[in-house]
């Protein structure tokens, strides 16, 4: 049995990167098929990738999330390779990525950066995903080392069961909360991690993009622990109702009357509204387990792969 492989290189704007992007994943993995997706180059990326052997696709709309999206809708194969196309990744990793995602068998291999020099990583991009890991690991109880690396690979059963909402740079935080929520078999991997190309620049908008990245996560939090979520907003409710009631109560018992109608008013309100939040919650608990469990009888009706690669 032949195992299918595809590489996915999402490229804007690379075409001083792409041809060795190309020629690595070549070299590395003989007998996998390239497809770069060029989303919306002007640069003549596309022509640069075409000539130097890889089969080139297009996606329109801008955003990483959407090339990825696009790619995996696309795309059928046993084992799918993501790596960025501006050529900061180490492709010779590829074969032992690809070996171990067949012989956990996992479900996914995530690339984890190390740096070949000191300036591979842009100035607050090292700090921000450190933060990312911490936030995302202790949400979600499962410890993760680079949750924003761009490259990976996938088995079949993880891709054909992932949803795919990410516009732009947020897909490897859904990426890696997919596994993780899913509860599918993965593993990290050491990678080599380089400076860009001479005359290329990093797409990613440091502010602009990590509050993208914060604002995934949050969406993440509320439809993946809507429980934990509502339970907190309601507790907090609850607590500024009761200290803005006790004054209220107090006063009542000694008199008899409620002086501070409007302060009464607020109070109940937020204890009603603490009591709502935490119904609301109860019931997205219910529709996530639908919604998970969907998701693993997708994952259970596609075999996983029976041959295994050598190292």
């Amino acid at each position: 049995m032949t195992i299918r492989k595809v590489a996915i290189v999402p490229c804007h704007n690379e075409a001083g990167a792409i041809a060795k992007v190309v020629a690595d994943l070549r070299a590395a993995v003989p007998d996998m098929e390239i497809y770069v997706y060029d989303n919306a180059s002007t640069d003549g990326t596309d022509d640069v990738a075409r000539e130097a052997g890889a089969q080139v696709r297009y996606e329109t709309l801008k955003g990483k999330g959407n090339v990825v999206r696009r790619a995996l809708a696309d795309l059928d194969a046993d084992v799918y390779l993501l790596i960025d196309g501006d050529d900061t990744y180490d492709a010779t990793a590829a074969p032992a990525m690809i070996a171990t995602l067949l012989d956990g068998p996992f479900d996914q291999v995530t690339g984890v950066r190390t740096q070949q020099s000191e300036s591979a990583y842009r100035a607050g991009h090292e700090l921000g995903n450190k933060a990312f890991n911490s936030v995302v690991s202790g949400i979600f109880g499962y410890p993760v080392a680079d949750m924003l690396s761009g490259y990976r690979v996938f088995s079949r059963r993880f891709v054909k069961s992932f949803p795919a909402v990410s516009k732009a740079f947020e897909i490897e935080t859904e990426l890696t909360v997919h596994a993780v929520n899913a509860r599918l078999p993965q593993t990290e991997f050491p990678v080599g991690f380089k400076d860009r190309a001479e005359g290329t620049e990093s797409k990613l908008r440091t502010y602009q993009d990590g509050f993208r990245i914060l604002t995934m996560i949050l969406k993440l939090v509320q439809t993946e622990r809507p429980m934990a979520m509502h339970s907190v907003i309601a507790a907090i409710l609850f607590a500024i109702g009761v200290l803005l009631g006790i004054p209220v109560i107090v006063d009542f018992v000694d008199t008899g009357l409620v002086p501070r109608l409007p302060t009464a008013v607020l109070a109940s309100s937020l204890v009603l509204l603490s009591v709502l939040a935490l119904m609301i919650g109860i019931m997205l608990e219910g529709l996530r387990k639908v919604r998970q469990e969907n998701i693993r009888t997708t994952y259970l009706s596609i075999p996983a792969p029976t041959v295994q690669v050598s190292r």
